[in-house]
């Protein structure tokens, strides 16, 4: 007589493999409106692949951290007291050539566009712009092309169509003033005093009267009115107009 089997039958179970984590891309903020920061991150941070590391208030803030977090996207406002996101990209890309920086703002001049351009950043967003959007011109950047709002094609032309193929731009051309030269031009467009210069720089006074001086001569411009139009000329500082927006 056959004997029952005393083994215990057992089911086997598919074996669950746990899914990679996907490596979520570092961003750093830049602009020194905070509701602005704090709704662009909330955003951000919802998105799967996303994950905002880090805010800066102003250019010279985002130079640093850019350099402590090394983040794979620096998103960055122009228009910024102390230093402005046009002298932030060109620190952070002399640091860092490989860094892939993203203009968001709410100016579509063609001024602050083709200064951009010629820096080399990886695209131009506009505030009035959709997160789909900002999620594409991120992942673009990421992947090594470069993304333009629509609404620039009329001043990019043939520029902008190839940039958004992931073109190559030209690079940027050797700046008249050096970076010290900039952030002094500013601040005396800004209407502050040598001695706040000198502190907020961490430099004497006497070396702020030697770029004041230096800068003068190189512009051929000597007062302060004529270093205040030409700082809103070329998009260092903003016009009276341009105040209204973020």
């Amino acid at each position: 007589m056959k004997r029952p089997s005393t083994r215990t039958s057992t089911t086997r179970r598919p074996l669950r493999v746990a899914a990679a984590a996907v490596p979520k891309l570092k961003i750093l903020l830049v602009d020194d409106h905070v509701l602005v920061r704090h709704g662009v991150r909330s955003l951000l941070n919802n998105e799967p692949d996303m994950r905002v590391v880090g805010e800066a208030a102003d250019g010279r803030e985002a130079v640093v951290l850019a350099a402590e977090l090394c983040p794979d996207v620096v998103i960055m406002d122009l228009a910024m007291p102390g230093l402005n996101g046009i002298e932030a990209t060109r620190q952070i890309l002399e640091r860092a050539p490989a860094a892939r920086i993203l203009i968001l703002s709410a100016h579509s001049d063609e001024e602050y566009v083709t200064r951009a351009l010629a820096l080399g950043v990886a695209g131009y967003i506009l505030k009035q712009s959709s997160l789909a959007d900002l999620g594409a011109a991120i992942r673009a950047a990421c992947a090594g092309a470069c993304w333009f709002s629509p609404e620039l094609s009329q001043i990019l032309g043939a520029t902008a169509a190839g940039a958004r193929r992931g073109a190559r731009l030209p690079s940027a051309p050797k700046a008249l003033l050096t970076v010290r030269e900039a952030e002094v031009l500013q601040r005396v467009a800004e209407g502050k005093a040598n001695k706040q210069t000198a502190v907020a720089l961490g430099i004497s006074i006497k070396t702020v009267e030697k770029h004041r001086q230096s800068l003068m001569t190189k512009l051929n411009i000597h007062d302060v009115a004529g270093l205040t139009r030409y700082a809103i000329a070329s998009g260092i500082i903003e016009g009276r107009d341009r105040r209204s927006t973020f």
